[in-house]
């Protein structure tokens, strides 16, 4: 198993501060009519949970923490939403799914130890010209991305700025097709999966 830094659950309080609008950040970031959606590194499903109003597919939600999957699993059930929640290791996903079109990785990358090689784990999740779309934190201190007048988010030196997110993930197989500004807090990068990696 690989230990992510600085990666914890937030409160459900200040993340809905953060993602008032989950459905409208997914649109945003072309999830609307895909086949298929992974929600890797999960958690309680901020995103999960809105994805299958958009998606033409199945939904997977996929963490290590079990009880997190256990506190979606319920909310899934409560709000009459369809997903399918899978344990396991993100640099093990592609032993616990087929290909899907669409992955998405949200607050997650900056604590990655080896972010190139857990991306070419990902490449063999993905279909040929699906997504992966990658959320982190702006390069910034925690002191100036403040969330209910709190300093928030992993500390500066894990951060990372969009081109360094391109620079580490690229090499495993993916082209960078547009960096989209999601919250004051936070950006996305769309890549597209090509056929092969340089790794």
């Amino acid at each position: 198993m690989v230990e992510f830094r600085n990666t914890e659950e937030p409160d459900a309080d200040w993340w809905s501060v953060v993602w008032p609008d989950p459905d409208e950040t997914l649109r945003t970031l072309g999830t609307d009519g895909r086949a298929s959606f992974l929600d890797l590194c999960c958690g309680t499903g901020r995103f999960t949970l809105a994805a299958p109003a958009l998606v033409d597919g199945p939904v997977y939600a996929y963490d290590l923490d079990p009880n997190a999957l256990e506190e979606l699993s319920e909310r899934a059930a409560d709000e009459g939403v369809e997903i399918e929640t899978i344990e396991g290791d993100a640099m093990a996903v592609s032993e616990h799914v087929e290909p899907v079109e669409y992955v998405l990785f949200a607050n997650t990358l900056h604590g990655v130890p080896e972010k190139t090689l857990l991306a070419e784990r990902v490449h063999e999740a993905i279909v040929p010209g699906g997504r992966f779309v990658v959320i982190n934190w702006i390069a910034a201190s925690p002191e100036e991305t403040p969330v209910l007048g709190e300093p928030r988010g992993p500390p500066e030196e894990l951060r990372m700025a969009p081109d360094e997110t391109v620079a580490a993930v690229e090499p495993a197989g993916f082209e960078a097709r547009e960096t989209v500004s999601v919250s004051p807090h936070h950006y996305a990068v769309v890549f597209e999966r090509t056929t092969s990696s340089e790794l």
